[in-house]
Parts: structure tokens; sequence; C-alpha cells
């Protein structure tokens, strides 16, 4: 029975966050820090011919006007990413050439907000305005060239040509696969197109920045990736990283938007250049139209299968706008087909391949989900429509051809699922909802339908062989443990996850377990919260280091309980040698270990995985539509997950309702609409229609749990796989409502009136 671990405990900050502690980045800010802002380009695709900011300078209380004329001139990626990055370097921290309306066209430093509003409506520009490239589907091989720069490079070869507009490029074949097409008996396909939705976190981008006595930059912000961020800042201003210093206080969202260095540049060029400390807080309006959204997709899937329902081959071509910059677009690409064909198995052929483009559009970047989340949709609307066109349950079709424990998943770097649940999750989320009684339809009456759809979704568990966490743990006076970690609790509980786990080891309370968090002087080296990576990475770490620890506990013990270390049992408070039944207690080893001792009760370890375990899920929504108009209501959805052992079950459930708030949003609210001159016409949330409490139903989840081996007693991830099953299980549930399918996101009540309408 274990008494830290799968047990509901209270987040370590949660106090401090319900009684409003100042805690975020901007609370914790010094006061006098210069603000500093941005002149945004009004233009898609400009040049800077000429820019004066010398009226600018005369507004009293102005610091500096920053231009590219002032600036360092290496050529860098903003993605937090582990060196050397897959995206391009391809930015500068202000560039002549502007790729987006909202790219930065200048830097304003001041007193206060005031003097810098009004100096940046006094800085003079002159541009010459080029044509926009828009259309992600044209961009390849355009005659327009987003980045024609000679010094544009790729540190790592993954098919980009940055002349031809292409980021990244590839194909995969395993099988033959047009023999296989050939003999099946149905064959579908189809294209879906998903668009750039934002991560919409509470706390928008910000950092405030100063240098220490030692002349050292240090950069306090609320950051997914505070190495990365180190690593990112010195490149960019031509620095020691030796010069560099990091800090992450509590974050208030971030979803992957904050595993970007979206902004930290701008005050840390400031700082660098002027001495003074700076802040930069983007407003909302900032964080919607210069940020790091979702990559807008066009993914192509098709699916053969025999007549009884047997897949046999699936292909993948995934199409991504990465828009203006190329950060996080080589590896989000790769997901949406790695992780969609791996949910099935026993085909004999699959192909998956890619191709990601520059647009003169906002630069997109990481969010939950992270590539996976495009694929799923189109792959799991492919096997939708392969039942229907099969006159099968889709729930059946799915039993038949899922992926299954101790299964080799070939499109899934031939891992193994040694630990997989997802019949369960399947079997389980049909009898929460009444499946077998809702599928496909009821009429209700007055022209209302009621129908159900389900998808079902797959992830990682951090990237294997490359996602490192680390941690370092000390016993401290009278026997409490102090913890330092990497990792970066933006919001999800981790400081709470790995206190539990390191308490279940050294057989304590959480309580006993002093968390501290990120600050790259201090903390060991961890690659960040991204990838699904911290429970079962991170987790590992430190079992690792409890461990070690645990060894030289049990050595320090032994000197005056003069018994040898093999023969001593530890229970978290006592330890006794089995022998001579003497005892010593923890607090006392403790005590004692700082008089006189030439060993020291601290340990760190550090963990990478060479495999990458999948958590498994199947979601299932039940919806209403009017026929008459198409409006449709989200009645309820239930999911169920197998994320293996499930460390905190509170926080897991509040993982789990959050990613399918934010994938009920994607499915039926959010939207990106451009102008026809590259403009963000829905720049906020009174135009950016995001899900509120009263859209999304009743949600309900459940476990369903296996044991992964290789985490921290049996766990895998969870960030991630919960946002992937809204799409596809809700546009399922609008076709067995109606007969319309729907490939392109959101789902709205004008596109079914409009399908409806079509097959009349």
């Amino acid at each position: 029975m274990m008494k830290a671990v799968n047990q509901s405990i209270m987040k370590k900050d949660a106090m401090a966050l319900v009684t409003g502690k100042p805690v975020y980045t901007d609370d914790i800010a010094p006061q006098g820090c210069l603000i500093v802002k941005a002149l945004r380009s009004p233009h898609a695709h400009a040049l800077i011919k000429k820019i004066d900011g010398s009226i600018a300078k005369k507004v009293p209380g102005i610091e500096c006007v920053l231009t590219h004329a002032d600036v360092p001139q290496s050529r860098f990626t903003i993605a937090g990413q582990t060196f050397p990055e897959l995206s391009p370097y391809d930015r500068k921290i202000l560039d002549e050439r502007l790729r987006f309306v909202g790219d930065a066209v200048a830097l304003v430093a001041g007193s206060d907000e005031k003097c810098v509003d009004k100096a940046l409506k006094l800085i003079k520009v002159e541009y010459e305005v080029l044509e926009p490239l828009l259309d992600f589907r044209k961009a390849k091989d355009n005659a327009v060239v987003v980045h024609p720069e000679a010094d544009w490079k790729e540190l790592i070869d993954v098919g980009g040509d940055n002349k031809r507009n292409l980021i990244a490029s590839n194909k995969i074949n395993y099988g033959d696969v047009e023999a296989v097409l050939a003999k099946c008996d149905v064959v579908v396909s189809g294209s879906y197109h998903t668009k750039q939705y934002q991560q919409a976190m509470m706390e928008t981008f910000r950092a405030y920045t100063y240098l220490d006595l030692h002349g050292r930059l240090v950069i306090v912000s609320s950051t997914q990736t505070p190495f990365h961020v180190r690593r990112i800042i010195a490149t960019a201003l031509e620095i020691s990283k030796a010069k560099v210093r990091v800090i992450k206080p509590r974050i208030g969202g971030g979803f992957g938007a904050k595993q970007t260095a979206v902004m930290e540049m701008y005050p840390a060029i400031v700082t660098h250049l002027t001495g003074k400390p700076a802040k930069m807080v983007y407003s909302r309006y900032e964080s919607q139209i210069a940020s790091s959204p979702r990559h807008e997709a066009e993914v192509k899937a098709t699916i053969g299968a025999t007549r009884d329902g047997d897949i046999k081959v699936i292909t993948v071509h995934s199409l991504w706008n990465a828009g203006a910059f190329g950060e996080h677009s080589p590896t989000t690409v790769t997901l949406s087909g790695h992780k969609s064909i791996s949910l099935y198995g026993g085909f004999e052929a699959f192909r998956f391949t890619y191709e990601v483009v520059y647009t003169n559009t906002i630069a997109a970047g990481a969010y939950r989900g992270y590539g996976a989340t495009q694929g799923i949709f189109a792959v799991e609307s492919a096997v939708n429509e392969l039942a229907a066109k099969l006159g099968q349950d889709p729930a059946k079709i799915r039993e038949r051809n899922m992926v299954r424990e101790g299964q080799l998943m070939p499109a899934y770097f031939n891992e193994h699922a040694t630990s997989c649940t997802l019949d369960r999750c399947l079997a389980r989320a049909k009898e929460m909802i009444g499946w077998d009684e809702k599928y496909p339809s009821r009429a209700m009456g007055n022209g209302k339908i009621r129908s159900v759809g389900l998808s079902l979704a797959m992830q990682s568990s951090g990237i294997n062989n490359i996602d490192t966490g680390a941690v370092s743990i000390k016993v401290n006076d009278d026997g409490f443990y102090t913890m330092a970690i990497g990792a970066t609790d933006m919001g999800t509980g981790c400081d709470t996850i790995l206190a539990q786990i390191a308490a279940e080891c050294l057989e304590c309370s959480p309580d006993d377990i002093i968390v501290n968090g990120v600050d790259t002087d201090t903390s060991p080296y961890d690659c960040g919260s991204y990838a699904s990576s911290t429970t079962y990475v991170t987790g590992m770490a430190v079992v690792k280091t409890c461990e070690a620890l645990k060894k030289r506990i049990l050595l320090e013990a032994a000197k005056s309980l003069h018994c040898d270390s093999a023969d001593i049992v530890f229970d978290g408070k006592l330890l006794t040698c089995v022998k001579t039944e003497a005892q010593v207690s923890l607090k006392d080893v403790a005590n004692g270990s700082m008089c006189g001792n030439n060993t020291t009760l601290f340990a760190t370890e550090s963990h990478c995985s060479p495999v990458s375990p999948p958590p498994f899920m199947a979601g299932i929504a039940e919806i209403e539509i009017d026929r008459e108009t198409g409006q449709i209501e989200l009645l309820q959805f239930v999911a169920v997950v197998d994320c293996g052992t499930v460390i905190n079950p509170a926080l897991a459930k509040v993982q789990v309702e959050g990613g399918l708030v934010q994938g009920i949003g994607m499915a039926m609210f959010e939207d990106v609409v451009l102008d026809e001159r590259g403009k963000i016409a829905n720049d906020s949330f009174m135009q950016y229609r995001l899900p509120t409490r009263l859209d999304t139903g009743k949600i309900r989840v459940e476990f369903a749990s296996s044991y992964e081996p290789s985490g921290p007693f049996g766990a895998k991830s969870i960030g991630e796989i919960v946002i992937n099953t809204p799409a596809p299980a809700i546009a399922d549930a609008v076709y067995n409502a109606t007969g319309v399918r729907l490939k392109e996101l959101p789902i709205t009540a004008e596109k079914i009136f409009r399908g409806l309408q079509a097959l009349k």
C-alpha cells in the first residue's frame, strides 16, 4: 500500500495562490524597472527603408529607442529545445525585414508606460511594402520568399530549404503501401484542416531583467524552459552563457506557449545595453498577434481495410504552416503521424510524409498535444468515416484494430506497448455514456437530435534518449529534506508530484520535502516542462536520487550503530540494525552529521529514458443538434485515461478536465481569421471565442491504470494527451446526427447548416 503516491494531496503552492500572495513574475518585479514595449509592424511583409527615433528619445523618461541597427546581428531560434535545436536559426532580436503583422520594428524603454506609449507613436518608419505570402498551401517554391537571407541555417538537416520556403520535410515508409492499398476492399481518404489556435493562458508573456553585482545578466521569466532560455539569450546577445542566469517564479499557465522564448530577448537587450533593470509584460492583444500559437495544418489521411474492418494500411501527409519563423516546426509535425498511425496495430504498411512551410503570418510554436492533435483529428476522423462506409459501429472497428499491450508499434519508432489499457479505456467510456443505447443518434422531437461520437488518442512520455531531468536532495537538521529541481511547475502541480514520489521513496510525508524551484545557477539541469516529460523523466530522477541518498543515510547511521550498513533497515524515521536491534533516529543522524563529519547527506542524480511509453485515452462526446438551424450543443464528454499509475488523482483529474476544455474550444469555438492584408481579425477575447463553463456540458473523467515498468512507481505522462480526443469525437457525433462530415475546425452551426442544405 503506497502512502504518498496515488494520493490526492493538495498542491504545495495552493494556499499561496488562492490567497493572492505575490508569486508571479510581475508581482515580484522590483519598483523602478524600465518599462519595455515594442513598435509592431502594420504590414505582413515589408522592409524598413528608414527609421528615426530621435524625436521619441526626447520624450521625458525615455531611456532608449532601439532599432535593428542597435542590436547584435546573430541569428538564433527562440524554440525551447535541447541543443542542437532542430528548429532553424532564422531570427534576429530586431530585423530590417518584417515578416508578419505584429513583428517587432523597434523597442522603447522608459520610466513608465505613459512615456513609452507616447514615444512609440513618435517613431518614424518608412516601409517598403512587399507582397505577402499568406496561403500555406501555395508557399513551397513560391516567388515570394519569406527568408531570403544568406545566413539562415539549420544545425541539423531536417529537409529544409529557406529559398523554397521549406523548413522541414521527410518521407517514412513501412511495407509496400501501394500494393496493400490495391488489395484493400475499402479505402477512405480525406484532408482535414485545423487553425492556429491560441494557448490563451491566464498569465501573458512576461519577464524582468537586471545585472547582478558581478555584472551578470539575470532574467526572471515566466518560462517553461529556463535552461534553454539561458542558451537562447546568450546566443541572441552574443555573450557567454556563464554571463546569464535565469530564474523561474510561479507560472500562470503555459500550455506550450512558454516553451518558446517569445519576448525575453527584449528586456534582456535593454538591460545589456543600458545596465538598468527592465521589464516587459505582453498585453492580451500582443499575446494574440505576436506569440506562438498551434501550427495551422492540413493533414491528409488515407486508410485501407478489408470488408470485415481489418485496417491494413494507413498513410498520413501533413502540410504545416510555420508562419514567419520556424521554431518547433520540424518537431511538432513529426507527431502528427507517429502518434496517430500508432493507435492501430496489425497493419501491413504505412507511409508518413510531411512538409513545413514559411508564410507571412504569426509564427507558430508549441501547444499542448504538440502536433499529435492535428494528426489525431485526421486519422480518427478517417477511421470513423471507414466505419460508416463499412456500416460498422466505430467502437467495434477500434476494438478490432487498436494497439494492445505487448504489441510492436512500427510507426512509433518500433517501440513496444509495454503498458496499455486502451481496450479498457474504450470499454469503460462506452459504459459511462451508454454508447450501445445512444449510438448512432436519437430523435428528441421539435427537430432536435442527439448523437454520440468517439475518438482514441495516444501521446508520449518525454523524448526518449534526449529529454533529461535531474534533482538534488539533501538531509537537513532534524531530518527534513530539501529537493532542488530543474523542472518547471506551470500550474500543473509538478512540485507536488515530485515531492510525493520522493516521500514514497523516503517513507516520509510530502510535507517533509521542501521543493525549491528553478534557478539555473543552483538547480540541477532539466530540459523543462514540455513533451509530457516531468512526471515520467524527472520522476525517475527523483527515484534514483532517493536511492542514492538512502545509501548515504545508512552509511552515516552505521557509524553510531556499529553495524554494517547492509544490515540496517530504514522506515523513514528510525534506522534499525537487524542483528543487534539497536536503533537511531533519522533526526539524530541528521543532526549528528552536522558536526565532525566527512560524509554529506546529499545526493543528485539525472535520468534520461531510452523509451517513451505512450499514455492512451478514449473520449466520447454526446451532442444535441437542431436540424433546422444547425445549432449544436455539447451535452457531455466522458474520458478514460491510461497514464500508468496515477501519482495524484485529484491533480490528474484536473489536468484531464482542463485539456478536454481546450480540445472542446478547438473543436467548436476557437477560430483564427486573417484579413486580406494578413492581420488577425480576432485579436482579443471579445472576438476570439473561448469556451466557458456553460459551453462544455458535463465532463466526466476516469482512469484505467496500467503499470509502466520504466516509470516512477509505474507512472506515465498525462499532460498532453488529454486535448486530442474532443475534435474527432464531436465531428463524428455531428455526422451521426446529420450525415454531414465536417473536416475543418471549428465545427459551427453555420457549417452544419450549410452541410445540411448541401445534402438536400
